[in-house]
C-alpha cells in the first residue's frame, strides 16, 4: 500500500526527498499585470522568490535546485523587458553571491553566457570562483538556456572528441557533455502559473522526472507550495519504465 511520507506538521518527510528539484519560474508578468505593475516588477518579485525557495530547499536537505530564468527564446521579448531582466540579473548576482555563499549555497549559472553583457559575464565568473570554495547545496540559474540548444552543443563537443580519439557514445558518456554534467537528473520538475508544458527546459535530463503543476504564479510560490509539491512527489511510484514487484 502506498504510504504518505508527510510529517504531522505538513512538511515533507525526510524519506524519499528529491535530491534535485527543477522549476520553470513562470507567471512573473501575469503577477505584475494583476497588480497594475510593470512586468519588470514581476521579475523582481520572482527573483526574491528564487532566493527564498533556494534557502528553504537547503533547509529541507535538497541537494540541487535548478531554475529556468531566461531562455534562448526570451530574446524575442520587447527590448525594454530584456534589458530590465539583464539589469535584474546583474543586481541579483551582485547582492546574492556573498550572501548565499555565507549560507552555504553554491550558486552557478548554466547556459550560453557568451551573448550576455560583459559585466554580467564577469559577475558569473566571480560567482563560479566563490562557489568552488564551498561544498553545500547547489542552486543553478539557467540563463540564455534552451534544451535543444544544449543537446546540439553537447553533440558537437562529443563529435570533436570522437574525431580525436574515437570514444564510444553511451547515454552516460553523452550526459557528461551537458551543462549539468556533475549533477543528478531532476527527480521533480515544478511548473507554476497553470501552464502544462516543458518549454524546452532540461529535455534530456527530465526524461524520467516527476512533473508537478500548480496554478500559483511564481512570485506567490512559497514554502507551503513547495511542501505540497514534494509531498505529491513522495506519494508517487517511480518505475523508470519497469513494473513494481
Amino acid at each position: 500500500m502506498r504510504q504518505t511520507l508527510e510529517t504531522k506538521a505538513g512538511r515533507p518527510g525526510a524519506d524519499r526527498l528529491p535530491r534535485h528539484i527543477a522549476i520553470i519560474m513562470d507567471g512573473n508578468g501575469r503577477w505584475a499585470k494583476k497588480r497594475g505593475l510593470p512586468r519588470t516588477m514581476g521579475h523582481k518579485a520572482g527573483a526574491e522568490t528564487f532566493r527564498n525557495i533556494a534557502l528553504y530547499c537547503q533547509k529541507l536537505g535538497v541537494e540541487y535546485l535548478t531554475v529556468y530564468a531566461f531562455s534562448t527564446e526570451n530574446w524575442k521579448r520587447p527590448a525594454e523587458e530584456v534589458s530590465a531582466i539583464m539589469g535584474l540579473l546583474e543586481s541579483y548576482l551582485t547582492e546574492s553571491i556573498e550572501k548565499m555563499v555565507r549560507q552555504g549555497v553554491r550558486l552557478q549559472v548554466l547556459g550560453d553566457i557568451a551573448p550576455l553583457p560583459e559585466r554580467i559575464r564577469r559577475l558569473i565568473d566571480r560567482t563560479d570562483a566563490l562557489s568552488r570554495t564551498i561544498d553545500g547545496m547547489t542552486a543553478s540559474l539557467c540563463v540564455n538556456y534552451g534544451g535543444r540548444d544544449e543537446i546540439v552543443r553537447a553533440a558537437r563537443a562529443y563529435a570533436a572528441d570522437y574525431a580525436r580519439d574515437g570514444r564510444d557514445l553511451t547515454e552516460q558518456s553523452f550526459s557528461r557533455y551537458l551543462y549539468t554534467a556533475d549533477m543528478p537528473d531532476p527527480d521533480l520538475l515544478i511548473r507554476p502559473s497553470g501552464e502544462q508544458r516543458i518549454s524546452n527546459f532540461l529535455l534530456w535530463q527530465c526524461a524520467y522526472s516527476e512533473f508537478y503543476y500548480t496554478d500559483t504564479l511564481w512570485p506567490d510560490f512559497d514554502e507551503a507550495e513547495l511542501d505540497r509539491a514534494i509531498a505529491a512527489y513522495q506519494r508517487r511510484d517511480r518505475r523508470y519504465g519497469g513494473v513494481n514487484q
